[in-house]
């Protein structure tokens, strides 16, 4: 299989991941992001907007939930990438744990200074509720997500060989 879509599919398994990890909370009454918010953040870019004072009250978007979903595994394939960027080809040959959590954590910095502001919610969520639940929330997600990473490369690669 090459590189190439080997990442693909590793991005789709560790997002896919955190979506199983997103339906136990909520099983359990802890509420997750609606994809359909990141859905409308993206669709109002469209219209030169990029920031809300709050994204939950902004009208909604045509296809908000489809564009939000879509992004969502997009941004875990690019995140995919950039693991393999840093850490090389071979680590899909070959995947440990360390990497793939390295990136999932690292990949928090995005909600924390790029869509929580941008959806109202301040940098790292300081202008929710409880802000330090919403910053411990989303780095355990994150986690998930490396975790998924790894999970991913591990069934695959012992599915190539």
């Amino acid at each position: 299989m090459n590189h190439l879509f080997q990442t693909i599919l590793v991005g789709i398994g560790a997002t896919a991941t955190m979506d199983v990890y997103s339906i136990i909370l909520n099983y359990f009454g802890i509420k997750t992001l609606d994809y359909k918010f990141l859905g409308r953040w993206i669709g109002y870019f469209f219209d030169g907007k990029f920031s809300h004072h709050t994204i939950f009250t902004a009208p909604s978007i045509k296809h908000e939930h489809l564009i939000g979903w879509v992004a969502h595994y997009t941004i875990g394939i690019v995140f995919a990438f950039l693991l393999v960027f840093i850490f090389g080809k071979k680590w899909l040959e070959h995947p440990t744990l360390l990497p793939a959590l390295i990136i999932g954590i690292v990949t928090v910095v995005a909600p924390f200074f790029f869509m929580q502001p941008a959806f109202g919610l301040g940098i790292a969520a300081s202008n929710t509720p409880d802000p330090i639940k919403a910053r411990i929330m989303s780095l355990i997600t994150h986690t998930v997500f490396g975790f998924g990473l790894f999970l991913s490369a591990k069934i695959l690669s012992s599915l190539i060989k």
